[in-house]
C-alpha cells in the first residue's frame, strides 16, 4: 500500500515529509475553477477532494492525499494572485484586517471512506504601508501563494498574529493525516504531538 501526495506544492511536500513516512508526489489533473454558488468552505473541500480523486483514479491501491488552501475575507474567496499587480491588490485589501485561511484535506483510500477535514486559521495582518507591499513583492514570494503572502517566509513580517494550526496556514494540517495513517497501519517516525509542541518548522515559533 503506497502513500501519494496529490500536489505540486513544495510546502505540502515539506509538511508531509515531517512524518518520516515514504511517499510519492503526483501532480493532480483537476480544474480549479471557482464556483459562484459555493461558500469558501465548500469550495476548498471540493478542490481538495477533486485533486485526490484525479490521482486516485490510476492509483487504486494507494492512499492518496489531496489538499487545498483558500482565504476568506468579507465574503470573498481569495486564492493565488494572477500577477504582481493582482498580488499588490490582494495585499492592500488584507492590510490591517483579520482574515480566515481555510485548508481542506481529502484522503482517498480505495473503497474505504477515507477522510475529509477542514481547518480554519485566523490571521491578523499589520497595517503595513504601500511601500512595505512593494518591498515584499520584490522578494518574489507572492505569486504562488493564496493571499499573495508566505507565512513561513518573509511574508511573516506582514502578520500581527495567528490563531489556529500553523501547518494548516502554511499548506496542510498534519494531525488529522497522521491519525488516519495510524488507523491504516502506516508507520512513521515522527511524534506529531511533540512536533506541535516544539514548533521547529520554519517560522512556526514566531507565532507561538
Amino acid at each position: 500500500m503506497g502513500l501519494i501526495l496529490a500536489s505540486t506544492s513544495p510546502r505540502r511536500r515539506e509538511i508531509l515529509a515531517l512524518l518520516g513516512a515514504p511517499f510519492e508526489v503526483i501532480a493532480p489533473e483537476f480544474d480549479e475553477t471557482l464556483s459562484a454558488d459555493l461558500s469558501v468552505e465548500d469550495e476548498v473541500l471540493r478542490f481538495a477532494a477533486g485533486k485526490a480523486r484525479s490521482v486516485a483514479r490510476d492509483e487504486a491501491q494507494s492512499v492518496v492525499i489531496g489538499s487545498d488552501t483558500m482565504i476568506g475575507l468579507d465574503g470573498a474567496k481569495i486564492g493565488k494572485p494572477l500577477d504582481r499587480g493582482d498580488a499588490a491588490r490582494i495585499l492592500h485589501s488584507l492590510a490591517g484586517k483579520t482574515h480566515i485561511i481555510y485548508t481542506a484535506v481529502a484522503i482517498v483510500d480505495g473503497d474505504r471512506p477515507g477522510l475529509t477535514t477542514l481547518e480554519k486559521v485566523s490571521v491578523e495582518m499589520r497595517a503595513y504601508t504601500d511601500q512595505e507591499i512593494e518591498e515584499y513583492l520584490s522578494c518574489g514570494e507572492s505569486l504562488d501563494k493564496a493571499g499573495a503572502y508566505s507565512i513561513q517566509g518573509k511574508g511573516s513580517r506582514l502578520i500581527k498574529s495567528i490563531r489556529g494550526d500553523y501547518l494548516a496556514a502554511v499548506g496542510m494540517p498534519l494531525k488529522p493525516i497522521a491519525e488516519y495513517l495510524k488507523s491504516r497501519g502506516i508507520s512513521f517516525h515522527r511524534d506529531v504531538e511533540k512536533l506541535y509542541r516544539e514548533k521547529s518548522f520554519m517560522n512556526w515559533s514566531w507565532f507561538a
